[in-house]
């Protein structure tokens, strides 16, 4: 699980939930077929569809800071991702 830092958990991230989607911060120099792949493999989940954005870099005095991007990933009906799911509620 290289390429995924971490589960997001904010207010936007928590409605979805009921949607079945899920929102993961990942390294920003992942492909979209690799974090799937991963998102597969380890949750054991079939994955429908994928929308990420790059967040905004804080400003330093030396340049931009970015290293990472947010995806939230659509899960097929059926599926869900329980540790995600406790760890919400």
């Amino acid at each position: 699980m290289d390429g995924i830092k971490y589960a997001v958990v904010t207010d936007k991230s928590l409605r979805l939930v009921s949607k079945n989607q899920y929102t993961f911060n990942v390294e920003s120099g992942s492909t979209r077929t690799e974090i799937k792949s991963w998102v597969e493999l380890f949750f054991g989940v079939k994955v429908i569809a994928m929308n990420s954005h790059r967040l905004p870099g804080k400003r330093r005095r030396m340049g931009h800071t970015m290293h990472y991007r947010r995806m939230i990933i659509t899960l097929q009906p059926g599926y869900s991702i329980p540790s995600l799911i406790n760890l919400i509620i």
